[in-house]
């Protein structure tokens, strides 16, 4: 499957020069060979916009490590968030970004239709859900509770709260409680980090939890979570790739590639636990990914 990186086919065509009569003809074919790889074969780095959750690490992973190994290009992953990735993908600091949720129509009209400076590059492949969800077990024990108009009937026993992530997470927990005239206030627990692991707590020891979170997640391979019936706040969302418009117009077979990258959630949730579950490095866990599937891969690297 893997193909000859084109700093091997270059070298392919400059033998050696042997013989110390010739030595100065090898200095001088060498400084070529340098000057040659150098030159118009040499790539600029693709830039990856990574924003700050699993999947979006899982994502870049698997793409950084194909387009390094397979089509031979160098990577730079560029930690941002949402409205960050925009203005650079606008500006060409940034060319991918693999994951896009919609959180910002605004910034979508003004780059892909008013600018013109940023491209779609189709589906990823995955529908993204946000939702308020509680421990399995806690709901088997009070199906009730499933119902939002039930909610302020355990207000208490969920600690008057809906737990989220990040505190810089744009989200609408404050609007729906005011509207719903529910008896809870939204709190930060820090990070997405800190919302995991208190998930993860509630899911394991039996406490009840109410928290805003997401699918695809990893953690929904280990803990068993239900979720609340909200009157229609959070629907799926088709989650898009989007690229640099001149990246896109110019980037040749790596364009084709990201184009054609799409995968399912049990994909990404695989890659993702690898990495935020196990502690392994994103490379290593898309290289143990990759090569489980080589059939997926291979759709993705015979495009025209």
């Amino acid at each position: 499957m893997r193909r000859p990186s084109p700093r091997i086919r270059l070298l392919a065509r400059h033998p050696l020069l042997v013989g110390l009569g010739a030595l100065s003809l090898v200095f001088t074919g060498a400084c070529d060979v340098t000057k040659e790889l150098a030159g118009e074969e040499e790539r600029e780095p693709v830039r990856i916009a990574v924003t700050d959750w699993p999947g979006a690490r899982a994502n870049a992973a698997v793409v950084a490590y194909l387009l390094e190994e397979e089509l031979g290009v160098s990577v730079e992953k560029v930690e941002t968030d949402p409205a960050a990735a925009w203005t650079q993908l606008g500006e060409g600091t940034t060319q991918v970004l693999l994951e896009d949720w919609g959180a910002l129509p605004e910034q979508t009209r003004l780059h892909v239709e008013q600018r013109q400076d940023v491209v779609t590059a189709g589906d990823l492949g995955i529908e993204g859900h946000v939702g308020w969800f509680v421990p399995g077990d806690f709901a088997r024990s009070h199906p009730d509770v499933l119902n939002w108009r039930n909610l302020n009937d355990y207000a208490d026993q969920l600690g008057g709260t809906v737990l989220q992530g990040d505190p810089r997470f744009a989200t609408r927990e404050a609007a729906i409680i005011d509207e719903l005239d529910l008896d809870l206030r939204p709190v930060a627990a820090g990070s997405e980090e800190a919302l995991v692991e208190r998930i993860a707590q509630a899911g394991t020891g039996g406490t009840p939890l109410l928290a805003y979170f997401w699918q695809p997640h990893w953690l929904a391979s280990r803990i068993d979570l239900a979720e609340i019936e909200l009157p229609g706040y959070y629907p799926k969302i088709t989650l898009h790739k989007y690229l640099n418009a001149e990246f896109a117009a110019e980037g040749g077979e790596v364009v084709s590639f990201l184009r054609a990258f799409s995968w399912t959630e049990q994909d990404q949730n695989a890659v993702a636990e690898l990495i935020a579950g196990q502690g392994m490095t994103p490379r290593a866990a898309a290289e143990h990914w990759i090569t489980a599937n080589p059939d997926t891969v291979a759709t993705w690297l015979t495009q025209p």
